[in-house]
């Protein structure tokens, strides 16, 4: 399997983007000034060794994303798949920590290997988030639950639709399947 993987988080102040009103009625949205809640999401595309399949895992956390959170994740891919796992991720340094360097070393199935840096175009997932934060525009949230909601019926959109993943693939201009 080649699996590339990327985080992402989402707040409770929605990214605002151009709306359309009548004239002289400005539209208003009313965000939540807390900062500090987040959905912090874990995601990887993964193909199979022939390219027939595509999956998308996801995990999310309500805290801030560390090394143990990574291992949890690598965990979940390592059981959802069989056979050799090639990933391919960034330079973040939750993937930098010891803790997860000894786990990855302690797995023969895990070659790892890292984007360049400073070239997110170049990672799929990223497509992935893109079309999730375009689903949360202008969107106002009361709790960090309704967030969730909107968040993962995003995801759901992607991870169901085969030409969806596809996109995101293509999206980076490189012939990864």
């Amino acid at each position: 399997w080649l699996v590339l993987e990327d985080e992402s988080g989402f707040s409770l102040v929605s990214p605002l983007r151009n709306s359309w009103a009548p004239r002289g009625q400005t539209p208003c949205t009313y965000t939540s000034l807390n900062h500090h809640q987040r959905l912090n999401l874990l995601g990887a595309l993964a193909v199979s060794p022939h390219g027939r399949k595509m999956k998308l895992s996801i995990r999310s956390f309500r805290v801030n994303l560390c090394g143990e959170h990574v291992i949890l994740f690598l965990k979940q891919l390592l059981r959802r798949m069989a056979g050799p796992i090639v990933l391919v991720w960034d330079n973040h340094p939750i993937h930098q920590r010891r803790l997860v360097q000894n786990f990855i070393d302690s797995e023969p199935r895990l070659h790892v290997y890292t984007f360049p840096t400073c070239s997110p175009e170049l990672n799929p997932v990223e497509f992935v988030w893109t079309h999730s934060s375009h689903a949360t525009e202008n969107f106002a949230p009361h709790d960090l639950s309704e967030l969730s909601t909107k968040v993962w019926s995003a995801i759901a959109k992607v991870r169901c639709s085969k030409s969806r993943l596809s996109a995101c693939f293509a999206a980076t201009h490189l012939s990864w399947i």
